[in-house]
């Protein structure tokens, strides 16, 4: 038989096996004095009972301490041959064309810090990845003809920039001899926010791309948002805008009238100025088109009753373009207009709202589906005096004397015909703002249209009511060449700017 010395270690080797079920019953028996099997007391039974239970604890503590050390040292090894693994991929992506570190003192070394830092990312962090900010005097020479759909390697574009000011010199690959006015992703784009209230804060560049809004967002559900278009040009190593300021004040007028907190002047022009630069590159050559710069003001916080957004956007993209008709300076075909109606009085036509331009589309789609180039409009009262084009204003030549509708809050007060009024006047001309009825235009020596994406376009013919009137040209007439000539020339530099409104920058 069993002494109780040997029961009491058979207990406990058995008890420190969680496998054994059975192990619990040696806790309740043992042996008296004489060697007979009996019932331990309550008393010993506890005292066994913890014994073997501590026992049990230390041992399972033991074993679950060297198994968490085997753990770490393997996640330690594999982890560490995943990053070299990452880095080693993202080092080969990186394209020649990028500018990574310009200074002597930067190294391959110093990317591939930025870069195990950026894999520390959660997975749904790494999908949204975008590289560095581009803040003022920071100019990142990226790879030419880039497309913005890129492989979903979210750290192929995060490079480290330099402290200094850099910029690439050469153009981006594209062919400058066949630009139409379509939209062209390029490298940046600037954005700034607000709060309803509030005022605008230093805002920043980020990569070319799309953005997150609430499906309640004020601009989705009310189109609560403004736009600007403006240009800029080569010339030889320096780029200039043509009147930044204007737009700027047109837009905070426009701010007002849709309940909009807007960025001050010099905040927008800097903002402009910096994405300019930032995408010098897609700059056309000169003659060969201009960078079509397009402000953005939306409401961007959601809201789901009808109501100011609670936060504001500002956001510049750029696009290089050409001729904004298809016939680019040839003349072009307009159809008046005298059912529908581009604007009312009291309501949003003499601001660049975004929902003027959508209620244009109807009877601008029509046209063109008859072969006319665009719609010009009859005010909605009299339907007789003309408004504007789809997109731009409209100007009548009658011997020395050039009139266009006067700007009467169903009209957008644009930028080129003010600009064209001063020209004009500055030549010799006599220019009138004013109502100019229908048949004002149909009996007219010339006609021409004016804005920032056509410049000044001839008229070739207008159709009113099924009746055709042409001007006899194959191209400019003579009062619109020589206006188109001055201003073309202000705005890319080629004669000395008096006005003062280009803004250079190199």
């Amino acid at each position: 038989m069993f002494g109780l010395s040997e029961v009491l270690v058979l207990s406990l080797a058995v008890g420190c096996c969680p496998s054994f079920p059975f192990s619990v019953y040696f806790f309740f028996i043992g042996f008296n004095v004489e060697g007979q099997l009996v019932i331990l007391e309550s008393s010993a039974r506890r005292g066994i009972m913890a014994a073997v239970v501590a026992w049990m604890f230390w041992k399972q503590r033991r074993l679950d301490d060297n198994l968490g050390l085997k753990r770490l040292l393997v996640d330690q090894t594999q982890t560490k041959s995943v990053e070299e693994m990452e880095i080693n991929a993202v080092l080969s992506n990186f394209q020649h064309t990028y500018l990574l570190s310009p200074s002597s003192r930067s190294s391959v070394s110093s990317t591939a810090v930025a870069t195990r830092t950026a894999l520390n990312l959660s997975s749904s962090q790494q999908t949204r990845f975008f590289p560095p900010l581009l803040h003022k005097k920071q100019v990142l020479a990226s790879s030419s003809g880039r497309n913005v759909n890129e492989a979903n390697n979210p750290f192929k574009r995060a490079v480290v920039l330099s402290d200094s000011y850099s910029e690439a010199t050469e153009l981006a690959d594209i062919e400058w001899d066949n630009l139409g006015f379509g939209f062209i992703p390029t490298d940046y784009m600037y954005i700034m926010k607000c709060t309803q209230g509030g005022s605008f804060s230093k805002g920043e560049l980020q990569r070319f791309g799309n953005i997150e809004l609430s499906p309640s967002a004020g601009i989705l559900n009310y189109g609560q948002g403004l736009f600007e278009g403006l240009k800029a040009y080569r010339k030889d190593n320096t780029v200039l805008l043509f009147r930044p300021e204007e737009n700027a004040l047109r837009m905070r007028q426009g701010a007002e009238r849709m309940c909009m907190p807007s960025p001050t002047v010099e905040q927008f022009v800097e903002a402009v100025k910096e994405t300019v630069l930032a995408n010098k590159r897609w700059v056309p050559p000169p003659g060969k088109g201009s960078l079509y710069i397009r402000p953005l003001l939306m409401g961007s916080g959601a809201v789901l009753g009808l109501a100011p957004a609670p936060e504001y956007t500002f956001l510049i993209y750029v696009s290089p373009v050409g001729n904004y008709f298809k016939e680019g300076v040839a003349p072009i075909n307009l159809i008046i207009e005298h059912e529908l109606h581009r604007a009312t009085p009291g309501g949003t036509g003499g601001v660049k709202t975004i929902g003027n331009y959508a209620a244009v589309l109807k009877a601008q789609s029509a046209a063109k589906a008859k072969g006319y180039s665009d719609v010009l409009y009859l005010d909605c009262v009299h339907k007789k005096y003309l408004e504007e084009v789809s997109s731009c204003n409209i100007f009548v030549v009658k011997g020395n004397i050039i009139s266009t509708p006067s700007i009467k809050g169903t009209i957008l007060p644009g930028i080129t015909r003010k600009s064209i009024i001063d020209v004009a006047r500055s030549q010799g001309f006599q220019v009138e703002e004013r109502l100019v009825e229908v048949d004002e235009l149909l009996d007219a020596d010339e006609v021409f249209c004016t804005g920032t994406a056509v410049v000044v376009s001839p008229v070739g013919s207008v159709t009113y009511k099924g009746k055709r009137v042409s001007y006899g040209l194959d191209s400019f007439g003579a009062v619109s060449q020589q206006l188109y000539s001055v201003l073309t020339q202000l705005q890319m530099g080629l004669i000395d700017d008096k006005m003062n409104w280009t803004v250079e920058l190199s």
